[in-house]
């Protein structure tokens, strides 16, 4: 089995063995780290995050993911912040998720100030709370065009503070953050992740959309894999 994790990765069992709190968005991306961290062996903690996004069902998502490992998983109730964080269209109510490839100037709309600081905070402080080593999470070389606290620099600076907020060194850990999602979906594949418990779509519906950002780089990894992805879109259901 490939292992593309690189140096900014976790802990082997070689090394010895890490317990880390994972962030559990219920995407891909989190998914097959919360594989791939299991997979090595490490003790594990899920959080994950409602804020008032359209898609909270990705919260459900995380449920199954950490149960199907049978790691447990607490969902944070941040839904006081969304008249706080409401100029933009995950989870604010005055415009539409727009639709297109990341790379578009509108895609700029998804962007929730400051949402990775914020829960990697928390996660931070539950990790030392727990006496824990290490927090990680999914941001990945896709990421970093449109959301700046994606980009290693966020990562590398965020880091440093996990590093200096506490008496206890707490360590950030992001595997992915050179790897595109193709990469990723690749990993999880090998891993044999349950694709098909996993949520992107920012339209919180039935299905997914198929038209908004993250859907359009979902099916693009498995596309770029040869490999099928296995939830329901809209157009599939309309074609069908």
């Amino acid at each position: 089995m490939g292992d593309p994790v690189g140096s900014r990765g976790v802990v082997s069992r070689r090394r010895g063995v890490e317990k880390i709190v994972v962030v559990l968005s219920g995407g891909v991306d989190s998914a097959t780290l919360l594989y791939d961290l299991h997979h090595r062996g490490h003790p594990l903690k899920c959080l994950s995050f409602d804020y008032g996004q359209r898609h909270r069902r990705e919260i459900e998502s995380a449920r199954k993911l950490a149960e199907s490992v049978e790691c447990a998983h607490v969902a944070v109730d941040l839904t006081s912040l969304a008249p706080l964080l409401a100029h933009n269209s995950l989870s604010g109510r005055n415009c539409e998720i727009p639709e297109g490839h990341y790379a578009e100037e509108s895609m700029k709309q998804t962007v929730v100030p400051n949402r990775n600081m914020i829960m990697l905070s928390i996660a931070i402080g539950w990790a030392i709370d727990l006496e824990f080593d290490a927090v990680a999470y999914g941001a990945h070389g896709g990421d970093h065009a449109i959301y700046p606290d994606c980009r290693p620099a966020f990562a590398d600076a965020m880091s440093t503070v996990a590093g200096l907020c506490d008496w206890r060194s707490i360590a950030l850990r992001r595997p992915f953050i050179d790897l595109d999602k193709g990469q990723i979906v690749r990993r999880g594949y090998e891993l044999g992740v349950p694709f098909e418990l996993t949520w992107t779509c920012y339209n919180g519906r039935q299905r997914h959309c198929g038209k908004c950002g993250a859907c359009h780089e979902r099916k693009e990894a498995f596309a770029t894999q040869g490999l099928c992805d296995p939830v329901p879109y809209e157009e599939e259901a309309v074609e069908g």
